[in-house]
């Protein structure tokens, strides 16, 4: 039984303030973003897709809307999905100014690890598998879509992969509404594939994320 759950992460959001955005509502997509998200629709037509699944956050199911409507599918919404809890929600966390610059800020900063100023990596890697292999056992022999987050995808990928959970945020390979796809004959994980099917776009930093 072959059954493939690909993980998207949502598109380019509008973020004119430039912040860490994090779980704050009423982020959505920018105008790229929504070409980003017709662009992952385009990739997955075709594709034996039984179920889509998104993050609450408004770029989520944004992002899951254009994929719903090719496959005439309703999305579900599973909160497991959601981006990481960050204490430096809402504020610029550039390196060189913000809120990095602050010295009652470097109390968090103290454990890169866990991390010290989030959910535990670990807690993230958990949460996220369960609800991918929940998707699994809901379509098995077929396919589902999850839309979620950066660091959730990426956390998980690297957890399924055996890999250590703390890296530098810079070297994810995990792109705007890139697809992070697990293919599992049974339950044995056999797959882990990874696409870009809005190309170079996807390749631009975006906080929040």
């Amino acid at each position: 039984m072959r059954t493939t759950v690909h993980l998207l992460r949502h598109g380019e959001v509008h973020n004119p303030g430039k912040v860490l955005y994090g779980r704050l509502p009423g982020y959505r997509l920018s105008d790229d973003g929504q070409r980003m998200a017709l662009d992952a629709a385009e990739a997955l037509r075709g594709r034996d897709v039984r179920e889509v699944v998104a993050s609450p956050l408004q770029r989520a199911q944004e992002t899951a809307e254009p994929i719903a409507k090719v496959f005439d599918l309703a999305i579900t919404t599973d909160d497991r999905l959601i981006e990481s809890e960050n204490v430096f929600e809402g504020q610029r966390v550039g390196v060189g100014d913000g809120v990095l610059q602050t010295p009652s800020s470097w109390r968090y900063l103290y454990n890169p690890f866990t991390p010290s100023w989030g959910e535990a990596y670990l807690k993230v890697a958990r949460r996220m598998l369960h609800a991918a292999e929940d998707t699994r056992d809901r379509n098995l022999g077929h396919e589902a879509v999850v839309v979620s987050h950066q660091l959730p995808i990426w956390t998980l990928r690297r957890y399924v992969e055996g890999r250590r959970l703390w890296h530098h945020p810079g070297r994810r390979q995990c792109g705007l509404a890139s697809l992070t796809s697990l293919t599992w004959e049974d339950e044995d994980l056999v797959l882990v594939t990874y696409s870009e099917p809005a190309g170079e776009a996807s390749r631009r930093p975006g906080k929040g994320a």
